[in-house]
């Protein structure tokens, strides 16, 4: 029986009329593209380091939430769905780009660790659900295994990738995005409870009961239904689609340069972040400038609302459209040897 769950849980990735090879890569495909540009321009080792403007920014945005919550407290419910998908969803997706950016300690540098761990608490808050220390937890995986068919939990498990093949089931994928999300990694590769992880969880659930009990459920859904919508079917989300999904073959991730970056803390600068994971999203738009020649070149996308219409519409587009073969292939060639 538990070979026959994992079989499901884990991605054999084929797309119907594709060979694999035509969608697998043979290495982490940004490991090579960073020694050859740090080899060509090594002035971009200056902008690592960390930026802490982004803890004023995140506190804006937690007072904001926060205040919008008390002023809808005693609205009618579909003024608080309203203002749930307009505000909230926009803030909380704003939140959860940072404590990804926080996530590589690049808020007040690696030298502490604490400060970066205590500021991913403070976004989480509005938030509702307990999620910044379990996320960087597993998204190191995502960047150190970019493509490998469990570790990498971003990676959706062969059974999303069949029951979500047409345009309502992806949209309704879409929808619940954060749920299958938040529980991926539990089923793929589950690691254990780090004690930061209890804290996460006791500071939230204590927020969450006594936001409750002060401003009532009204102001309590506001902000959880902006966790749900600003993460599942949402404009915002198009990054998630973007960043890796294969619209073009052979280019496993891919960026976006419009105007939605400024709310996400360029998150849009993908290909240049999984790079340069360790230099701060202020200066990641420095990356580019300084070697054109590697990014300018690159398929790109220039509207997310248009990622979310043609994953949902394209008949080759679906969670089953992830590169993703190069740890297989190399465990495999191990055994062969």
């Amino acid at each position: 029986m538990d070979k026959y769950f994992n079989s499901f849980v884990k991605l054999g990735f084929k797309i119907e009329h594709c060979k694999d090879e035509e969608w697998e890569y043979t290495e982490e495909p940004h490991v090579s593209r960073r020694q050859e540009i740090l080899k060509k321009h090594p002035e971009i080792k200056n902008l690592m380091g960390y930026d802490t403007t982004i803890a004023l920014i995140v506190t804006a945005e937690v007072l904001s939430q926060l205040t919008m919550a008390y002023l809808v407290k005693d609205s009618s419910w579909w003024t608080i769905i309203f203002w749930a998908y307009l505000i909230s969803a926009s803030l909380n997706h704003s939140l959860g780009s940072a404590i990804h950016e926080i996530g590589h300690n690049t808020a007040f540098g690696h030298g502490r660790p604490k400060w970066n761990r205590l500021l991913g608490l403070w976004c989480n808050l509005p938030m509702i659900v307990p999620l910044s220390v379990t996320y960087k937890k597993y998204h190191q995986d995502h960047h150190r295994y970019l493509g490998h068919d469990t570790m990498d939990v971003d990676i959706p498990t062969v059974i999303e990738s069949y029951l979500f093949r047409h345009p309502i089931t992806k949209l309704l994928w879409l929808t619940v995005h954060p749920l299958i999300h938040g529980i991926r990694p539990f089923c793929k590769s589950p690691k254990p409870v780090t004690g930061w992880e209890m804290v996460n969880t006791a500071s939230q659930l204590t927020f969450d009961y006594l936001f409750y009990c002060i401003l009532g459920r009204k102001a309590f859904v506001y902000l959880l239904a902006g966790t749900l919508f600003g993460l599942g079917l949402h404009p915002l989300s198009g990054h998630f689609i973007s960043e890796h999904y294969l619209f073009t073959k052979g280019q496993a991730t891919m960026s976006y340069y419009g105007p939605l970056n400024f709310v996400l803390f360029n998150v849009g600068y993908h290909v240049e972040h999984h790079d340069f994971p360790y230099i701060p999203y202020s200066r990641l738009p420095d990356v580019k400038r300084f070697a054109p020649e590697y990014y300018d070149h690159l398929p790109q996308h220039t509207s997310w609302l248009k990622v979310l219409w043609d994953f949902i519409f394209d008949v080759e587009m679906g969670p089953h459209a992830r590169g993703v073969g190069y740890m297989r292939e190399k465990e495999e060639s191990k055994k062969v040897g």
